[in-house]
């Protein structure tokens, strides 16, 4: 391994207790691998097993936490029959030395017809969301712990609450969504009560465990809706969320390195901002475009803990093999009609590659 690669490798250790042998993460991506329901699928254990050898943790797919909500080929934590499955599922993820991370997600207006306020996205096709009554939103709370007392039973080493890209958790800190005058919005700082209260109902399940259990939050740093979420917004929420004893935040991004819109005069990166926010309170998961060995030590210099490949991944399972074992240059970056098979790629998966990858010939 070159020297300018050992910040690569180096161990972290989290909050919680649990240790990271290095620093890379498998980014959570929709692999639309599992069966009906939401069971875990031979072809998705597969997918995963060629992929988790080699990095210091890996984040599930996103998992859904209410029944008949989920999108056909994600996987369940919605009842414990699924727990059996997701036992074999965290089996794998483990079996060769990465902690084992389930993404919690509830879908809200985009999915499940159900959001803070009826209040769709812009330019969006899907009908317009039921506003969720304060009962309801109190359930929905509680499933989110169920969901983590069902992964401490399946064996996973920690979650993450889906706070990102659009989802219900998002959508009640977002002053586009969020439009109640209830104890759920109204102000910033009451937006900011459901993620909140989650995150205090994830923990109290965790500590009735009474063992080590990672606990992380994934961002979306802004939002293309006029009324959305600006960097402003963001740097005052994970301000808050760097206080609640997370083992990390994620912040979900297109490419590590990119700017802020609106909200802000600071001309660093999104990532650079956040991470003077946060300091030392918790780690922080950077992602976007990390493709080569050399874009990772660059992204680790801004001081950010860990960070998370998706393409590279998919792409190539053996990415952090090749780093290590300074082969960085035979690192495979192009999609071939032929690498389905070589690449355990779920057969729902590799179509929609087909639309958003060019493929080689």
């Amino acid at each position: 391994m070159r020297d300018a690669y050992k910040t690569i490798f180096e161990p972290l250790h989290l909050r919680s207790g649990k240790d990271l042998r290095n620093r890379i993460v498998m980014s959570p991506m929709g692999h639309l691998g599992s069966l009906p329901g939401g069971y875990i699928s031979e072809e998705e254990l597969a997918y995963y097993d060629m992929r988790v050898r080699d990095v210091g943790m890996v984040i599930t797919s996103a998992t859904t936490i209410k029944e008949g909500t989920h999108y056909p080929g994600l996987p369940a934590v919605e009842t414990d029959e699924h727990i059996p499955g997701l036992r074999k599922l965290s089996t794998v993820l483990k079996s060769h030395g990465a902690a084992a991370v389930m993404q919690l997600l509830h879908e809200g207006a985009n999915g499940a017809g159900e959001a803070p306020s009826a209040v769709a996205a812009e330019n969006s096709e899907l009908p317009l969301p039921r506003e969720l009554s304060d009962i309801e939103i109190e359930e929905i709370i509680k499933k989110f712990g169920d969901a983590v007392r069902r992964a401490i039973e399946a064996g996973f080493d920690g979650v993450e609450i889906h706070g990102a890209n659009g989802f219900l958790v998002q959508q009640f800190t977002s002053p586009h969504y969020n439009r109640r005058m209830d104890r759920w919005g109204g102000t910033p700082e009451k937006r900011l009560a459901f993620p909140l209260a989650v995150i205090n109902e994830v923990k109290s399940v965790v500590a009735e465990a009474g063992k080590p259990f990672i606990i992380g939050y994934r961002i979306s740093p802004e939002e293309a809706e006029t009324d959305g979420l600006t960097m402003a917004d963001t740097i005052r929420n994970v301000d808050i969320l760097a206080d609640q004893g997370l083992d990390y935040i994620h912040v979900s991004l297109h490419q590590f390195w990119s700017k802020p819109r609106r909200g802000t005069n600071d001309t660093r990166s999104r990532m650079e901002i956040l991470k003077e926010v946060v300091g030392d309170r918790t780690a922080l998961i950077g992602v976007g475009e990390i493709k080569t060995p050399e874009d990772a030590t660059m992204a680790l210099s801004t001081g950010v803990e860990l960070l998370a490949i998706a393409r590279g991944l998919l792409l190539d399972p053996k990415w952090v093999q090749k780093v290590r074992e300074d082969n960085g240059d035979l690192i495979k970056k192009k999609l071939y009609r032929s690498d389905q098979l070589d690449l355990m790629l779920p057969n729902a998966l590799w179509e929609m590659i087909e639309n958003f990858i060019p493929f080689e010939d």
